[in-house]
């Protein structure tokens, strides 16, 4: 078998109608049938090569789908319209009222707000732990437990969940186990290290150009199924479609991804060995300064370095604030949410995309007011780009 995400995508070949290499895109939002007993029989079940409606199945969607599945190694996947789409789907797939989830508690912003502020309106209710205390997780679990969720490596912190344990606790107590791989695609494939179920924003690395929306999940063939089902699947009622359009020019970008990691991950260590080297506090998976820094390897694919994302502690919010802007007027890159562009994107978590957390549990856990995350781009030069950042730190007094 094929351990390498980027050649089992290689491998994926695809034809358009007549031979092009790219696929034909489905423009279609409903499609023919020749017999009415073939769509009775579409109603009941899914038929392989049958499409209905394009809120239940699209080929241009199913073709980024059937990618993204070789790249994750599952059985199956299905596409959303954004990453949250694909995490909220996922969750009301599997909880009904009266039931809880824990997850862990550096997550996205939205993710928390979702689960902390939006699904108490129906009843399912949220423990929010650390994620890396096993007892702390096990000590959260009951009969209405259906879920344990993390992020594979955490936004905006960096953690790296032990996925093997959290499946074992999953198992014990017939819980799902979903992750979040949206920081470390390609690097990194929870599913083969016990995850039921992956989730994605394809808007960040996977598209890398910063140009649309879209998410994925990623499981055997059974949840993607319940998903798609007429009567109760969340996808199919809730409608969160991804555009054919967008499904193709994702496909297209795709098949850079492997590239464009190494690439990120490249130049993320070598600015976070030169932060760290100028005595700031830097927090990167590839540092031995990082608490699962050894952890991580044994979880890593080989080729795709530690993931592009790093944080760094700029001492208050005014300072932060200050530097990203000077860090935008000196073209290192743009002062902006969201990440996997190819220019470097940097904000202040705390007050942007971690800022549905409340300032106290962000104490908690390590948020400072001034933490800085950078989703580091692919420049060619990165000695150059980080010579601008040295010089801007030291004009705020931030180093010597």
């Amino acid at each position: 078998m094929i351990k390498d995400p980027a050649l089992r995508l290689q491998n994926y070949l695809v034809f358009g109608e007549f031979g092009e290499v790219n696929p034909s895109i489905s423009d279609s939002s409903t499609f023919t049938f020749l017999t009415s007993e073939k769509m009775t029989e579409l109603f009941e079940a899914e038929i392989e090569g049958c499409f209905l409606y394009s809120r239940h199945l699209n080929p241009s969607t199913n073709y980024l789908a059937e990618a993204l599945a070789l790249m994750e190694n599952t059985e199956a996947a299905i596409v959303t319209g954004s990453g949250m789409a694909a995490i909220s789907s996922t969750i009301l797939q599997i909880c009904s009222a009266g039931d809880e989830i824990i997850s862990g508690r550096t997550i996205y912003g939205g993710s928390y707000a979702l689960m902390k502020n939006f699904l108490p309106k129906l009843n399912i209710n949220t423990h929010f732990v650390n994620i890396l205390d096993l007892d702390e997780i096990k000590s959260k679990i009951n009969k209405n437990t259906k879920i344990i969720y993390c992020e594979a490596i955490s936004n905006p912190l960096l953690e790296v969940a032990d996925i093997v344990e959290l499946r074992k606790i999953a198992d014990k107590h017939n819980i799902k186990l979903i992750v979040d791989n949206t920081f470390s695609p390609m690097m990194l494939q929870p599913y083969n290290f016990g995850a039921h179920i992956v989730v994605h924003s394809l808007t960040k690395f996977i598209n890398g150009a910063s140009d649309c929306v879209g998410g994925a999940i990623c499981a055997d063939k059974e949840f993607i199924a319940s998903l798609r089902n007429v009567n109760d699947g969340a996808t199919m009622l809730l409608g969160p479609v991804l555009d054919s359009l967008r499904a193709s020019s994702i496909l297209k970008n795709l098949r850079t991804l492997h590239i464009r990691m190494h690439q990120h991950s490249k130049n993320a260590m070598f600015v976070a060995e030169n932060l760290e080297k100028l005595g700031l506090k830097v927090i990167y998976p590839g540092l031995a300064s990082h608490p699962q820094h050894n952890f991580i390897k044994t979880l890593l694919s080989s080729g795709y370095g530690f993931g592009g994302m790093i944080t760094f502690d700029a001492k208050t919010k005014e300072t932060a604030d200050k530097l990203l802007i000077m860090l935008q007027e000196r073209n290192v890159g743009y002062f902006a949410v969201s990440l996997g562009f190819y220019k470097t994107l940097f904000s202040a978590p705390g007050s942007s995309t971690s800022s549905e957390i409340p300032k106290e549990e962000q104490e908690q856990m390590g948020l400072s007011d001034g933490l800085v995350r950078f989703s580091v781009g692919l420049d060619n030069n990165i000695e150059e780009t980080f010579e601008i950042i040295k010089q801007s730190l030291k004009d705020l007094g931030l180093i010597k």
